[in-house]
């Protein structure tokens, strides 16, 4: 019986998603052990219940990114924590800092012509700090680099599907 897998996108830059797509005609393989059921890739809007393996990318840094990591954790059996925003915050982290009503002034105000001032509709709510996956749930796995390289992401992948904990120490270090 084929496993269900699941990738999300949370507050990053999609680079973890490329590196996944790099798997190139790995992807059949993938594709053969695992049905992708959820994914940014794909046109799924609800995620479903009883996922074997999710692949998450970036932090939580919304109101949405938070709830969204809440609901994935009740449905996933191994969540995996993948790329450097997932694992430390990285680039979104570094909004922690200043605050939200400095960032929001920044981008909305500041460096705006038309119709400057932060949207109350539009963007999710952010919270205070952006924070790595494992600070608000338990994390399975953790693939560091930015992004990781589609064989590292493979490796871990396939371990994964056939039931097995990747080793990776060897196979990641932060930032690449």
């Amino acid at each position: 019986m084929k496993k269900r897998l699941a990738t999300v996108w949370l507050d990053g830059c999609s680079g973890c998603h490329m590196s996944f797509l790099d798997l190139d005609e790995r992807l059949i393989e993938v594709a053969e052990k695992a049905d992708l059921v959820y994914s940014p890739l794909v046109d799924i809007k609800e995620f479903p219940g009883d996922v074997d393996v999710a692949l998450v990318e970036g932090a939580v840094s919304s109101e949405e990114d938070l709830h969204k990591i809440q609901m994935i954790r009740r449905k996933v059996k191994t969540l995996v924590s993948l790329g450097d925003c997932s694992v430390t915050a990285n680039v979104p982290g570094m909004r922690n800092a200043f605050g939200v009503k400095a960032v929001c002034d920044r981008a909305y105000t500041e460096n705006v012509t038309l119709n400057p001032g932060t949207p109350a509709q539009v963007i999710p709510r952010l919270l205070p700090y952006a924070r790595p996956i494992h600070e608000v749930v338990n994390v399975d796995v953790f693939i560091p680099g930015c992004p990781p390289s589609a064989d590292t992401i493979y490796y871990a992948l396939t371990e994964l599907l056939e039931g097995r904990q990747p080793e990776l120490s060897a196979k990641t270090r932060f930032g690449a």
